[in-house]
């Protein structure tokens, strides 16, 4: 196989670089060692489109999530994303707390996130009535937003695709060939690839690939966060995203609503040796209970339908890079995506296409680019007039396979049927939220394995969890 571009890694970053790049008359190849798109972090995160307003300033990430910020409303608009502004609090429960309230400020200032507030205690009191009512005074950052992060994923992954992007998945590169100072080949386990250039977004794994080509100057650390996802009907709720007062460890543990209505609460930050450790822990669950009761009093974990972890990709030395060098033209090296990964993903794209054409590639646009994309159909959201005429045209529309979250047969099908569909059950989940409701799949879960068996042509034993090996089921008791 041959490409002009190579990107390893097909998480959020790697999926916004792909859609931005297939703008120009490049080939371009994706390839990830999972099953479906989505990459590792970007599956297991707090879904939050932060402002930059605490990002250190004058550094690259600043500059790449305070702009991505703005370009949200449009591309969610354009590729069909549920996304919402609700904007975050920084409240300040003790003094010392209050005292901070300045700098951070001034820190947002220097980001050129100017629209940060001052809020007293009652208006904050007034904004999210579960809020300690000790609370002295805070912030108000307006456009900090939430996201369905994994429709992010795959609307960048989609419209790159229909846009000429290939896709390459169950592929885990095994090695980056050289030669005269000048990348050749990516290595898969399935294929190799000529390309002239590579662009290294693997995350987790961005240190190994980088080895392979002798650039591994630095090391990446597994950062586990856990998580608590709340019943939507749960006992203690809040309206926007309230963050608490960061000290020099921690960011500290929030609570924000989901896109969908469930309550988000956590996440830990504990450092691993294994990059594969997505266990929840019972000392992690509870350390979340007792620091967001500080500032939520009320918050119900035991409303908890589910708990989950991600692995951030942390790097030692800290600090976003993207690294380019002269002795070796045509790789580029991303490394130190963390925390705001997901909102820089947008302008990381933009970013990589201007270093290319530094670097003196011809980048020429496509005329016939398609910049929408229609996400599946979202049946509960439909008006009465408009469900009827649909699954009058199409009965599997009519037919309810999650009662949980209300997704039907029709909406199933849309996700398997669809370019870079659905092959395993958390790749339904991910793009329908079929058992992702309060029961977790107990009841849709043999529907759904049913429906993705049929569409496959396989017998039920062969159905995926996620990657490879995961079955379901493994035969039949009777």
């Amino acid at each position: 196989m041959k490409a002009d571009v190579v990107i390893i890694g097909a998480g959020a970053v790697g999926c916004g670089i792909a859609r931005e790049l297939s703008r120009y008359k490049l080939d371009i190849v994706v390839v990830d060692k999972n099953e479906d798109i989505g990459g590792d972090a970007s599956k297991s995160n707090s879904a939050i489109i932060h402002t930059g307003y605490d990002a250190s300033p004058g550094t690259l990430e600043s500059q790449l999530v305070v702009s991505a910020n703005v370009m949200y409303d449009k591309i969610t608009e354009d590729l069909d994303i549920p996304f919402k502004r609700c904007g975050a609090i920084l409240p300040a429960i003790t003094d010392e707390q209050f005292e901070k309230l300045q700098d951070i400020k001034h820190k947002a200032f220097l980001n050129g996130v100017y629209d940060v507030e001052y809020k007293t205690g009652p208006e904050l009191l007034e904004m999210e009535p579960n809020l300690n009512p000790e609370v002295k005074g805070g912030l108000f950052i307006p456009r900090e937003s939430i996201i369905d992060p994994f429709i992010l994923v795959q609307a960048l992954a989609e419209n790159a695709n229909d846009n000429g992007v290939r896709f390459l998945l169950n592929s885990k590169v095994t090695d980056i060939k050289t030669a005269d100072g000048m990348v050749k080949e990516v290595v898969t386990e399935k294929e190799t690839i000529q390309a002239d250039i590579v662009i290294n977004g693997a995350a987790l794994y961005c240190d190994e690939i980088a080895a392979m080509v002798g650039k591994a100057d630095y090391k990446v650390v597994a950062r586990r966060g856990q998580f608590f996802i709340l019943d939507k009907n749960t006992s203690c709720k809040v309206n926007g995203i309230v963050l608490p007062i960061p000290t020099k460890v921690t960011k500290g543990k929030l609570m924000c609503p989901t896109i969908h209505g469930n309550m988000l609460v956590g996440p830990t930050a504990e450092d691993l040796d294994d990059k594969t450790d997505k266990s929840v822990t019972p000392e992690g669950l509870k350390s979340i209970e007792d620091d967001v009761k500080r500032l939520i009093p009320g918050v119900n974990v035991r409303d908890g339908i589910t708990q989950y972890a991600g692995l951030r990709p942390n790097r030692v030395p800290e600090g976003l890079h993207v690294d380019t060098y002269e002795d070796l033209k045509g790789y580029i090296n991303l490394s130190g995506v963390r925390s705001t990964g997901l909102t820089l993903s947008v302008s990381m794209g933009i970013y990589i296409a201007d270093l290319i054409r530094e670097l003196g590639y011809p980048m020429v646009l496509k005329e016939d680019f398609k910049e929408k994309r229609k996400g599946i159909t979202r049946v509960k959201e439909l008006s009465e007039e408009e469900r009827d005429a649909l699954v009058k045209s199409d009965p599997a529309y009519g037919r309810v396979i999650c009662r949980c979250e209300t997704v039907t047969e029709g909406e199933i099908l849309e996700a398997i049927r669809r370019p870079l569909g659905a092959r395993s059950m958390d790749a339904v989940k991910r793009r329908v939220r079929a058992g992702m409701g309060r029961c977790q799949g107990g009841f849709c879960g043999p529907k759904v394995l049913e429906i993705l068996a049929r569409e496959a042509q396989v017998d039920e034993t062969k159905i995926n969890k996620n990657n490879d090996g995961s079955y379901m089921v493994v035969g039949k008791t009777r």
